[in-house]
């Protein structure tokens, strides 16, 4: 089998013939580059010396939730930590061993909560992308941004992204991300795509406005339910430093996740011409189908020569392929009054409906499994934005008028001191309905077959910010009630039968973040450290204590100043706790009490430079592998990623 990265010598002079030339035509211009508190000189916006120069005002990216930001090209380590298939900080959460793959949450702060019910099969969604992580942007000059990193064998990641203005009211932007990498053990394949089109327009008085996008995506995996035997890779024994002779539980499964969403969100101002007092109607559409499949070709696994079922017995003797449907479809119609005093008022009015569906139904021993969860919920809510002066405010409530229990408020709050200094804070009050496949699952295995009505989970959330030029910092804390999870029921340790439940109890929560860099000279020390806590009867929200990230780096220029650089060391640690395990049949975690996994460093080495708007990166990863030991792991028999080189870039065009 062909290894794209296996030669460190290779790489290096692959990296040199990329960046040589760049950093030699570059000697000519004696210009400044475009970072995020800077603007664009002639060099950079220009061909002419009378044209108009474009500012970094022009280049805007902004939110759904109309929150604004501009093209940032500058190199710091923030874009390092950024610098991965996500596209964002993954502090607090642990990937797996190839690409692509899912990840295991070490934060639980992060999760975001919907009071709606969705689909579920949540550990496949990290890289799959909602509607309310699509970004618009208008742009005095089309810009193009260009993403490769190498991935762990066979293959590449790629990202690559273009955005332009016909006019200045009217921009389209179209994307596409694309992943292929084989891994190093046996079937860990990663392949996926993610296509993106979004368009803005407003009229040329403001009267209407509208922005729209269209999403395509796909990801398929290799499933290969970890490692059989721990020993064998904890051991000292030459033969497994190559991974493929690792023997896993499943050679022929995979998952296979697919989705399409049309997406509008438009207002109309009834007054044509904007005033101290506006009145607004809003409409916001969404329509999204999702379509999950597990396939299986061999049932059995072999496991030290014996034969093993590893999700219990099945209907079938070869060829599972269980697929589960969903299709959604979500209306809000509002209606605004915005004065310029008081603030914005909104009265809301939303329909969701959803279709959870399989081609049949099941009749067990004592059940009847349904074929489908068909639901609409009419909610009625308002909100209030307040702005003004160092003061920013929004306060949500919605309660549903139909038989379901469902509400929520959810209210931030933010206080600017200064340009450096900033408080937020957040009140979230929730009572929502379990994903679906929490209720409903089909599989041609026999134990994975339920159909339930679950109470509403109810969840109370306090979280504060700060963002100050000393540090950084955050608290959370929140009460889960009749919270919903996964457990394997079995008690045979070879066997992975998952099943749903609800923890009757209440668990308390409480995470405390802080970020600081310390610097000196040309070196710094980035920290972030985030302590965490569970209080409760069972061992069912599981996460470590103590996780933390250190980057100890050296900044500098070369070459008159034409190269910017960044190079060191980056150290990732968690404390040892009962880490959650991966159940590819219905794409989910699980909690466990058998193994625990972490107390372990984890180092990477980092060159990072930018000559003129290219970011280029030569990481080596997880670099102490090679002499600390076998003990490092994703989830109880996933073991994490080994020592590996990676480089690529990050490449901005601006016309």
């Amino acid at each position: 089998m062909p290894n794209y990265i296996s030669s460190p010598m290779r790489i290096f002079f692959f990296l040199s013939l990329l960046v040589l030339p760049t950093i030699l035509f570059s000697q000519e211009k004696k210009t400044s580059e475009l970072d995020y508190n800077s603007k664009y000189n002639s060099s950079d916006s220009i061909k002419k010396p009378k044209e108009k120069v474009a500012t970094i005002d022009m280049y805007r990216v902004i939110t759904l939730e109309r929150d604004t930001t501009y093209i940032d090209t500058s190199q710091t380590i923030k874009k390092l930590y950024s610098y991965n298939y996500l596209r964002k900080d993954t502090f607090g959460l642990l990937a797996f061993p190839n690409e692509g793959q899912t990840y295991n949450t070490l934060q639980y702060s992060l999760t975001d909560f919907s009071p709606f019910p969705e689909f579920g099969f949540t550990a496949k969604n990290f890289n799959f992308l909602e509607a309310n992580q699509i970004r618009y942007c208008s742009v005095a000059t089309p810009v193009t941004e260009l993403y490769f990193k190498t991935v762990m064998q066979q293959g590449q990641s790629t990202d690559a992204f273009l955005t332009l203005n016909t006019s200045p009211r009217l921009n389209f932007s179209i994307a596409y991300r694309g992943l292929r990498s084989t891994g190093k053990y046996i079937n860990q394949l990663s392949s996926t795509g993610n296509f993106r089109f979004t368009t803005s327009y407003s009229t040329k008085k403001g009267q209407y406005s509208a922005n729209a996008h269209f999403v395509s995506q796909d990801i398929l995996n290799g499933e290969n339910g970890g490692i059989t035997s721990i020993d064998d890779f904890e051991s000292a024994n030459p033969d497994y430093k190559n991974r493929e002779r690792l023997e896993v539980y499943l050679t022929d499964a995979k998952s296979f996740l697919k989705g399409k969403r049309f997406f509008l969100d438009h207002t109309f101002r009834i007054n044509s011409v904007k005033g101290n007092n506006n009145l607004y109607v809003t409409h916001q559409f969404n329509y999204e189908n999702k379509f999950f499949e597990y396939n299986q070709a061999t049932v059995a696994s072999s496991v030290s020569g014996r034969r093993i079922y590893r999700f219990g017995d099945s209907y079938k003797i070869s060829g599972i392929n269980d697929q589960t449907h969903y299709n959604k479809s979500y209306n809000r119609v509002g209606l605004v009054y915005e004065n310029t005093t008081l603030g914005k008022f909104q009265f809301f009015a939303d329909d969701f409906y959803s279709n959870y569906y399989y081609n049949q139904i099941l009749i067990l021993d004592n059940q009847t499994i349904p074929s489908s969860i068909s639901q609409r919920i009419n909610s009625v809510g308002g909100q209030y934005d307040y702005q003004k002066n160092k003061w920013n405010g929004k306060f949500i409530f919605s309660r549903s008028l139909t038989n379901q229990s469902l509400s929520n408020l959810d209210a931030k709050l933010q206080y600017d001191l200064n340009d450096e200094t900033q408080l937020n804070f957040r009140y979230q009050n929730i009572n929502k309905l379990a994903n679906n496949n929490y209720n409903l699952y089909q599989s041609s295995f026999v134990s994975y077959n339920w159909s339930n009505n679950f109470n509403n989970e109810k969840i109370n959330s306090l979280s504060a910010n700060a963002i100050t030029p000393w540090f950084d910092a955050s608290l959370q804390v929140a009460a889960l009630n009749d919270h919903l999870y996964f457990e394997n029921v079995s008690i045979d340790v070879d066997q992975q039968i998952v099943a749903p439940k609800q923890y009757s109890g209440t668990i308390n929560y409480l995470s405390v973040k802080v970020s600081k860099e310390l610097s000196f000279w040309k070196f710094a020390l980035d920290n972030t450290v985030l302590y965490q806590k569970a209080d409760q009867q069972n061992l069912i929200l599981n996460v470590p204590e103590i996780v933390t990230r250190n980057t100890f780096y050296f900044s500098d220029h070369l070459f008159h100043k034409a190269l910017f650089f960044q190079t060191g060391v980056t150290l990732n640690y968690f404390t040892k706790y009962y880490a959650n395990d991966y159940n590819p049949v219905i794409g989910e975690f699980f909690i466990q009490n058998k193994k625990q996994i972490g107390s372990y460093p984890n180092l990477d080495f980092f060159f990072n430079g930018k000559i003129q708007r290219t970011r280029i990166y030569f990481i080596a990863e997880h670099f102490n592998s090679t002499f600390s030991g076998n003990n490092f792991y994703s989830a109880p028999n996933n073991p994490y990623r080994d020592f590996m080189i990676r480089f690529g870039l990050v490449w901005n065009f601006f016309e």
